[in-house]
Protein backbone atom coordinates (compact mmCIF):
# COMPACT_ATOMS: atom_id res chain seq x y z
CA UNK A 1 0.00 0.00 0.00
CA UNK A 2 1.21 3.49 -0.82
CA UNK A 3 1.72 5.99 1.94
CA UNK A 4 -0.23 9.25 2.14
CA UNK A 5 0.99 12.80 2.71
CA UNK A 6 0.21 16.43 2.15
CA UNK A 7 2.95 18.28 0.26
CA UNK A 8 3.06 20.93 3.01
CA UNK A 9 1.12 22.37 5.94
CA UNK A 10 -0.91 24.70 3.69
CA UNK A 11 -2.15 21.74 1.62
CA UNK A 12 -3.15 19.98 4.86
CA UNK A 13 -5.05 23.05 6.11
CA UNK A 14 -6.86 23.55 2.78
CA UNK A 15 -8.04 19.95 2.78
CA UNK A 16 -9.24 20.16 6.37
CA UNK A 17 -11.10 23.40 5.59
CA UNK A 18 -13.32 21.59 3.08
CA UNK A 19 -16.76 20.48 4.32
CA UNK A 20 -16.58 17.20 6.27
CA UNK A 21 -18.68 15.35 3.67
CA UNK A 22 -16.30 16.41 0.89
CA UNK A 23 -13.24 15.44 2.97
CA UNK A 24 -14.88 12.06 3.52
CA UNK A 25 -15.58 11.55 -0.18
CA UNK A 26 -12.09 12.62 -1.28
CA UNK A 27 -10.61 10.60 1.58
CA UNK A 28 -12.30 7.39 0.45
CA UNK A 29 -10.98 7.86 -3.08
CA UNK A 30 -7.48 8.76 -1.88
CA UNK A 31 -7.53 5.51 0.14
CA UNK A 32 -8.52 3.55 -2.99
CA UNK A 33 -5.61 5.17 -4.83
CA UNK A 34 -3.26 4.18 -1.99
CA UNK A 35 -4.45 0.60 -2.48
CA UNK A 36 -3.72 0.79 -6.23
CA UNK A 37 -7.39 0.96 -7.20
CA UNK A 38 -9.33 3.44 -9.31
CA UNK A 39 -11.12 6.32 -7.55
CA UNK A 40 -14.92 6.52 -7.75
CA UNK A 41 -15.03 10.25 -8.47
CA UNK A 42 -14.17 11.54 -11.94
CA UNK A 43 -10.51 12.42 -12.47
CA UNK A 44 -8.61 14.60 -14.88
CA UNK A 45 -4.92 14.36 -15.71
CA UNK A 46 -3.39 17.82 -15.34
CA UNK A 47 -0.41 17.55 -17.69
CA UNK A 48 -0.24 21.37 -17.80
CA UNK A 49 0.60 21.29 -14.06
CA UNK A 50 3.06 18.40 -14.29
CA UNK A 51 3.56 14.77 -15.25
CA UNK A 52 1.49 12.46 -13.06
CA UNK A 53 -0.65 15.21 -11.54
CA UNK A 54 -4.30 14.20 -11.18
CA UNK A 55 -7.39 16.10 -10.09
CA UNK A 56 -10.26 14.43 -8.23
CA UNK A 57 -13.50 16.20 -9.18
CA UNK A 58 -16.67 16.61 -7.15
CA UNK A 59 -19.02 18.61 -9.32
CA UNK A 60 -21.98 20.59 -8.09
CA UNK A 61 -22.64 24.07 -6.85
CA UNK A 62 -20.11 24.71 -5.51
CA UNK A 63 -17.69 22.21 -7.02
CA UNK A 64 -14.65 20.83 -5.17
CA UNK A 65 -11.25 19.68 -6.34
CA UNK A 66 -8.36 17.75 -4.82
CA UNK A 67 -5.11 17.72 -6.81
CA UNK A 68 -2.59 14.98 -6.06
CA UNK A 69 0.41 13.14 -7.45
CA UNK A 70 1.14 9.47 -6.78
CA UNK A 71 4.33 8.80 -8.71
CA UNK A 72 6.96 9.74 -6.12
CA UNK A 73 8.23 7.90 -3.02
CA UNK A 74 5.43 5.32 -3.32
CA UNK A 75 3.20 7.97 -1.73
CA UNK A 76 -0.07 9.68 -2.64
CA UNK A 77 0.78 13.36 -2.12
CA UNK A 78 -1.99 15.97 -2.00
CA UNK A 79 -0.80 19.21 -3.62
CA UNK A 80 -3.91 21.39 -3.37
CA UNK A 81 -7.61 21.19 -2.43
CA UNK A 82 -10.11 23.94 -3.15
CA UNK A 83 -13.64 25.05 -3.86
CA UNK A 84 -13.98 25.66 -7.59
CA UNK A 85 -15.91 28.84 -8.28
CA UNK A 86 -15.15 29.42 -11.96
CA UNK A 87 -16.28 27.79 -15.16
CA UNK A 88 -13.31 26.50 -17.09
CA UNK A 89 -9.78 26.30 -15.75
CA UNK A 90 -9.13 27.80 -12.32
CA UNK A 91 -5.76 29.29 -13.22
CA UNK A 92 -4.78 30.49 -9.72
CA UNK A 93 -5.45 26.99 -8.32
CA UNK A 94 -3.40 25.39 -11.11
CA UNK A 95 -0.55 27.81 -10.35
CA UNK A 96 -0.62 26.82 -6.65
CA UNK A 97 -0.49 23.11 -7.58
CA UNK A 98 2.32 23.74 -10.07
CA UNK A 99 4.42 25.68 -7.53
CA UNK A 100 3.92 23.00 -4.89
CA UNK A 101 4.92 20.27 -7.33
CA UNK A 102 8.11 22.21 -8.18
CA UNK A 103 8.89 22.53 -4.45
CA UNK A 104 8.31 18.79 -3.97
CA UNK A 105 10.58 17.91 -6.90
CA UNK A 106 13.30 20.27 -5.64
CA UNK A 107 13.09 18.61 -2.21
CA UNK A 108 13.30 15.14 -3.79
CA UNK A 109 16.42 16.16 -5.75
CA UNK A 110 18.07 17.34 -2.51
CA UNK A 111 17.34 14.16 -0.57
CA UNK A 112 17.84 11.50 -3.28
Amino acid sequence: MRRFAFVNESADKEYKALPASIQDEFGKDLRLIQLGKEPRLPIEYLRSVGVGVIELKKNGSPAFRCIYVAKYLDTVIVLHSFIKTTNGVDRPAMKVAECRLKELLAELRKTH
